[in-house]
């Protein structure tokens, strides 16, 4: 279509190549789905989607809003844009990575092969088959050869790259062949694929992530807001009594009572400033305070470890 040579491309010819092919992969994703009733939404990401808290909230709350709605998110990195500095480089770790936004609790990662082996099952007849794989370690990284197949950039090694990170944030992953139709279904069935077991839920991981980070400021909360908090419940702007440090988007903050003891650590949605002019205020009067619609909560109860 562009009149590009075949081979190495300099990154610019590979912008623009990945401008036009995203435009034909959305459409031909829209039309199969659409063919069953199935409304596609095209989400293009790159590996600071992730890095930056604020955008990988985002993300997280684009996602979410979407399967809500019954859309199937297509999920692909923004070669218009990513350069080798901030790219994922492979579908394994994105797909990985996705999972762990959404908090998902399974990966299934479609190869050419039908799991994980000790060796290359195409050049060595005696490679050894893992069915379940409970914990990732040193030697087992060292059975990941690069794969034979000229369809991906990855190989086995970007798979168990994707698998430690799934399994750490609660993320079970499945190894399996995708060259048959029907691959989800033969899964079903019992065809043969490695599983990677994660040790935690993917909640549990998040609450440890949380709590692991340092804040950067704090939120009081009124007696009432505290007893919500402990039923599971969201903070909302209405229980907050004062706002202290500073701070944007996505940033972790201290949640305290009254009493100043510290009730937990959570991922705040709005800046310091916006989150001041907040204080008591009902979530239907965040418009008017604001100029925006924001998000009812101040702290989601998902984002928060207490």
């Amino acid at each position: 279509l562009l009149g590009l040579p075949r081979g190495a491309l300099t990154l610019e010819q590979a912008q623009a190549a990945a401008a036009v092919g995203q435009i034909r992969l959305a459409r031909a994703y829209a039309e199969a789905l659409g063919a069953g009733g199935v409304t596609a939404a095209q989400v293009l990401v790159t590996l600071e989607d992730s890095a930056d808290r604020r955008r990988y909230l985002n993300s997280r709350a684009t996602l979410e809003t979407l399967l809500a709605l019954g859309a199937v998110p297509i999920v692909n990195e923004n070669d218009t844009i990513a350069t080798d500095e901030i790219r994922y480089g492979d579908n394994d770790r994105l797909a990985a990575q996705v999972a762990v936004t959404i908090g998902a609790d399974l990966t299934v990662l479609l190869s050419d092969v039908d799991g994980f082996y000790s060796a290359n099952p195409q050049t060595d007849p005696e490679a050894r088959h893992f069915d379940v794989i409970g914990e990732i370690t040193p030697e087992l990284e060292a059975h990941a050869g690069e794969g034979v197949s000229g369809l991906s950039k990855g190989g086995m090694i970007t798979k168990v790259m994707a698998a430690k990170t799934a399994t750490a944030a609660g993320c079970d992953l499945i190894i399996a062949a995708g060259g048959a139709l029907h691959p989800l279904a033969a899964l079903e069935q019992g065809a043969r694929h490695t599983l990677f077991k994660a040790r935690t839920t993917p909640a549990r991981a998040r609450k440890q992530w949380i709590a692991a980070m340092k804040p950067r400021g704090s939120v009081t909360v009124d007696a009432g807001a505290a007893g919500a908090l402990a039923r599971g419940k969201s903070l909302l702007p209405a229980g907050v009594v004062e706002v202290a440090g500073r701070f944007g988007r996505g940033d972790p903050v201290d949640i305290l009572d009254e009493a100043g003891a510290r009730l937990g650590v959570g991922l705040v949605r709005y800046t310091a400033e916006e989150a001041r002019a907040l204080i008591g205020r009902r979530s239907s009067e965040i418009e008017a305070v604001l100029g925006y619609p924001g998000r009812a909560a101040l702290i989601h109860r998902d984002d928060m470890a207490l």
